[in-house]
């Protein structure tokens, strides 16, 4: 009994107990998605570990060391921590906007000289884990009551303003999503969904009309009608579709991939990815990788559900809900199901920001597990 309360007690856990309480289930894939990311990324290179395997590699031993950091780290530093990092996240946005670097027709990221950030990727955990943080401790009564939902509300609404000016509506929408399936697991009223579904289908004429640029009302259309532009706004998705369609059921064999290997296929190492995936090993490899995401998010739910206090659950439902968004919407997108929107494929698309965050949103998850059977305040005491 006494052995039990001294490991329930985080302050007084060892380094080596909280090795003994750490999920290597949910490890496990995670790495395996990450070796398959070097793996398709030393093909996009050309069979060569320059410029993208090598430099995903090193960000991925960085990514351990935020990983570990995170997941071994007293849980009542992160509660303390976690409007901080929010705050953070929020104000390199808005710096985004004045001394942002531009690339691809988009002002998303912080040039700091060694690395370029894309600070709306970390907001995604940031607003995730601050959302966490504030409604860990409302009682049934409280979460009832339209007037709590106010803060969380501008929490979404000033960054989602900030990432569709950049413009970046894929990552905006994705912050939508998670927000609101933040607010259903939780508990809040379903009449108030229906109402925000209402309203928001009567602000789609005005948001079309005057809220979307061209190009991306382009990638509307193109979605109903791809052969309407094959050499404009539906090159990348009918490309894409040959791509993954040419792969058949094993693919064409690694390196071997002739859309990727001359360059047809658009961004072939970040956005569109999962299609070189398809065209290389087929649909084998790619239903694997597919079953691998499963399985992850599987995880991240039941480790949600071991916990038994609130800010962890709630740390671990925003997050699988953040990480199926990101490979949803991805996959969909390279597919053709939705329209072309600038959101990476998690822990293979070749980049920093998405991967760091993740990897730290992954160790918050197990720090979760690690103190699951901790009771925690408000105040992280």
């Amino acid at each position: 009994m006494a052995k039990q309360t001294r490991v329930a007690n985080a302050n007084m856990m060892t380094l080596s107990e909280k090795l003994g309480r750490f999920s290597w289930g949910l490890f496990v894939p995670m790495c395996m998605v990450l070796a398959i990311s070097i793996v398709v990324l030393y093909s996009a290179g050309g069979g060569n570990w320059k410029p993208f395997a090598l430099s995903q590699l090193m960000k991925i031993i960085l990514g351990f060391g935020v990983f570990f950091v995170a997941a071994f780290t007293n849980i009542k530093t992160w509660i303390k921590s976690a409007y901080l990092i929010y705050a953070i996240a929020l104000i390199m946005i808005v710096l985004v906007t004045f001394v942002g670097h531009t690339g691809m027709g988009a002002q998303r990221w912080l040039n700091l000289g060694v690395i370029h950030i894309q600070p709306s990727e970390l907001i995604k955990i940031a607003l995730v884990f601050a959302l966490a943080r504030y409604f860990a401790w409302f009682n049934s009564v409280e979460l009832s009551q339209f007037r709590n939902y106010l803060i969380p509300m501008m929490m979404l609404l000033v960054p989602f303003g900030l990432i569709v000016a950049q413009p970046d509506l894929g990552t905006a929408l994705s912050l939508g999503m998670i927000t609101v399936g933040m607010f259903y697991i939780v508990g809040a009223n379903k009449k108030w969904f229906i109402i925000a579904a209402v309203l928001g289908l009567m602000a789609a004429p005005a948001i079309w009309y005057g809220g979307l640029h061209d190009y991306q009302r382009g990638r509307i259309i193109t979605l109903f009608n791809p052969e309407s532009d094959l050499q404009g706004a539906g090159y990348q998705i009918h490309q894409a579709k040959i791509a993954f369609g040419s792969g058949g059921m094993t693919g064409k064999g690694y390196m071997q991939g002739s859309q990727s290997q001359q360059s047809f296929l658009p961004e072939k190492q970040t956005d569109f990815i999962f299609t070189m995936l398809g065209e290389e090993f087929g649909f084998i490899g790619a239903f694997a990788l597919l079953m691998i995401y499963t399985w992850i998010v599987v995880l991240l739910f039941w480790t949600a559900k071991k916990c038994r206090n609130r800010f962890g659950q709630l740390m671990c439902f925003g997050f699988m809900l953040n990480f199926f968004v990101y490979y949803f919407i991805n996959i969909s997108m390279v597919l053709g199901l939705l329209p072309t929107v600038g959101v990476p494929l998690p822990l293979m698309s070749f980049g920093g920001s998405s991967l760091l965050s993740l990897m730290f949103g992954f160790g918050l998850c197990q720090n979760a597990y690690i103190h699951k059977d901790q009771q925690l305040s408000a105040k992280g005491s």
